[in-house]
């Protein structure tokens, strides 16, 4: 097997051609990616759900929308914090409750009370499930073509509008993706 570069803490922007509906003009933050396979969370897909609805404490600290994302189709009955500390705090400056993933974006420890984290936190997400692919299975998608890979921003996990994610991303790009953006939501009525 080759050798896997690790794409964790980036953007999987799904191109128009992805034909998988649960990742239409998805955004995914890869939260893990190596040899073992891939995990990430939507972060452009939220619900109607309020966070206040499922986990009460974390409600004050959710941006806006202050609302439960879905973060892919598998195990939608479980719950991820994704959450920035602004600065990204290193090794003992980092809050009890949460893991560096990616500069200043972290995984939290939603069983951890959410005082330890209140000070520190400059947004927080819930995602309901998450996107995964097997040893390889990314990696496939990739050749294909399904997937843009692009950088993260720290803003990205807390947009307080989600539905201009995939827009916006793709539109900050400094090459031919940027037009991918204008790409039309049913190219058949052109």
């Amino acid at each position: 097997m080759t050798e896997v570069s690790s794409l964790t803490g980036r953007l999987l922007v799904a191109t128009p051609a992805l034909a998988d509906p649960n990742f239409d003009r998805a955004v995914v933050l890869l939260l893990d990616h190596d040899e073992e396979g891939s995990l990430g969370v939507v972060l452009n897909r939220p619900t109607p759900v309020d966070v206040g609805d499922i986990l009460e404490g974390w409600a004050d600290l959710a941006g806006e929308p202050g609302v439960v994302f879905q973060g892919g189709p598998v195990s939608l009955d479980s719950a991820l914090g994704v959450a920035v500390i602004p600065g990204g705090a290193n090794g003992d400056l980092a809050p009890l409750g949460w893991r560096r993933v990616h500069g200043a974006i972290g995984l939290v420890d939603l069983e951890a009370p959410p005082e330890l984290l209140a000070a520190a936190l400059g947004s927080l997400r819930i995602f309901a499930g998450y996107a995964g692919w097997g040893p390889g299975q990314l990696e496939d998608e990739l050749v294909e073509g399904a997937w843009y890979v692009v950088e993260s921003e720290p803003g990205d996990v807390s947009s307080p509008a989600p539905e201009r994610l995939w827009r916006e991303v793709l539109r900050r790009q400094r090459n031919e993706l940027a037009m991918v953006a204008t790409y039309p939501d049913d190219p058949s009525l052109n």
